[in-house]
């Protein structure tokens, strides 16, 4: 049992030798320690989009959410943060601070969120339009598996012939212009 652990004791000094193998092992521990804070903390990154009080310019903030095992419930709760407004105080929230999620429901790839009557106010330079198009396109960013988003406000269908016309043609930037002589 000695000689096999100090054979053992041996091939690993001689392979800690080498400067490379040092350093290479030093990232691999360091790796697999991010590894698994990543996987024990539980949180994963999504951006929010709100607009400049001044400006009126988009300003994309990122947060750190804690991840659930239902799709549902992180969608749900990417929602009721979007509600809650931007932590910049140069930046607008996109409903008015009493607007709540009264509803929510994932099926089949397909989001249903009810927000209270309040979200139909508008918001002093802001645009109802505006505010529900930067929620949906934020949860179709974060949640890429998603077919469809429809939001309702009182229980009405908000803008839904309007959101079918911005998404049924994606952007396509893999067709290259035709050259004109």
């Amino acid at each position: 049992m000695n000689i096999v652990l100090k054979d053992a004791g041996n091939a690993l000094m001689r392979f800690f030798s080498g400067k490379l193998n040092r350093r290479a092992s030093y990232l691999a521990a360091i790796a697999l320690i991010a590894l698994l804070e990543f996987l024990i903390s539980g949180l994963v990154r999504r951006t929010f989009v709100f607009y400049s009080i001044l400006e009126g310019s988009a300003v994309v903030e990122d947060r750190m959410v804690r991840r659930s095992f239902s799709k549902e419930t992180d969608i749900r709760r990417y929602v009721e943060e979007a509600l809650l407004g931007p932590v910049s105080p140069d930046s607008a929230p996109l409903f008015p601070r009493e607007t709540r999620l009264r509803s929510f429901m994932y099926r089949d790839g397909t989001v249903y969120a009810d927000l209270s009557e309040e979200a139909a106010l508008s918001l002093e330079g802001g645009d109802v339009f505006r505010s529900c198009l930067t929620l949906n396109e934020g949860l179709r960013r974060n949640f890429p598996s998603l077919k469809d988003v429809k939001l309702f406000i009182g229980g009405n269908e908000i803008f839904f012939n309007e959101f079918r016309g911005i998404f049924a043609d994606p952007a396509d930037n893999t067709v290259k212009p035709v050259k004109r002589r």
